[in-house]
């Protein structure tokens, strides 16, 4: 039985999420489906390959990945399937592929449209649920597309580096508003080489030691952690750490009404001193 994992932007206004759970298990009732999430932010590339690239590496080798994120992004002419280390990823071919594994694909083929084809999302669904059922009989990644297909490229966010200091840019709030940013613990232990450090905020607010849970700082202090897939997270114990520290990107600050230009062009950093 495949094992399949499905992540999108698409939400839960509508059908549209019961429907392809529903053409999928059309092709193969005997697919296992199960949801990483429908509530991605739009357009907001950091943040998909962030919850992706989380969720994604604690599934089995062998699972098959559906990213349904900006699938129209440009005119589709093709879709994307790709190998990297035993998985299998169903993509868009808009560049979000490099930013979830942070490195070029092993294999990657394109899957023809055919001009003829109604492109939208359940098409699109049914294109991959075949593609997985000749996967599953035997056929190679290579047997399935075009393999001389030149894909899009986007790079994934990257802390700026200077010699005593490091930035990063908030790339999720959780549901408890806490923000995580886009640092990694080996990428903040190199760049510290055992020197002590400030996480430094606006309004002057600082931190400036690692906690393991947010157990270690009292009700209503803040803190610092690296969470469960390895990345530095400001939180406040039983609080609001993105409100009350105020990071938010610039553009919901300035023009609130704006929600697209917020989630695609804006993040704001959170920088850390070391002495």
């Amino acid at each position: 039985m495949a094992l399949i994992t499905l992540t999108s932007d698409i939400g839960h206004q509508d059908y549209l999420v019961g429907a392809i759970r529903g053409q999928l298990l059309d092709i193969d009732g005997s697919f296992r489906l199960v949801d990483i999430t429908h509530a991605l932010a739009p357009f907001n590339y950091p943040q998909a390959a962030y919850v992706c690239r989380g969720a994604i590496r604690q599934f089995p080798p062998g699972a098959y990945h559906l990213i349904l994120i900006d699938l129209f992004d440009a005119k589709p002419e093709h879709l994307l399937l790709v190998r990297h280390q035993g998985r299998h990823f169903f993509i868009a071919d808009n560049g979000l592929i490099t930013m979830i594994l942070e490195e070029a694909p092993e294999v990657v083929v394109a899957l023809p449209l055919p001009k003829t084809a109604l492109k939208n999302t359940l098409y699109f669904t049914q294109v991959f649920g075949r593609a997985i059922l000749e996967l599953e009989a035997g056929k190679t990644v290579e047997e399935l597309g075009d393999a001389g297909v030149s894909i899009q490229v986007k790079n994934p966010l990257r802390p700026q580096l200077g010699n005593n200091w490091m930035e990063g840019q908030v790339i999720f709030i959780d549901h408890f508003e806490n923000v995580v940013v886009n640092v990694s613990r080996e990428e903040f232990e190199e760049q510290r080489r055992g020197r002590s450090f400030k996480i430094v905020f606006k309004r002057d607010e600082v931190i400036d030691k690692i906690s393991e849970t947010y157990a270690d700082a009292g009700e209503g202090e803040k803190l610092a952690l690296f969470n469960a897939a390895g990345y530095l997270e400001i939180a406040i114990n039983k609080g609001n750490a993105a409100g009350l520290l105020g990071l938010q990107g610039f553009a919901e600050k300035s023009n609130p009404g704006n929600q697209y230009l917020a989630n695609r062009l804006f993040y704001q950093t959170v920088r850390i001193f070391f002495e």
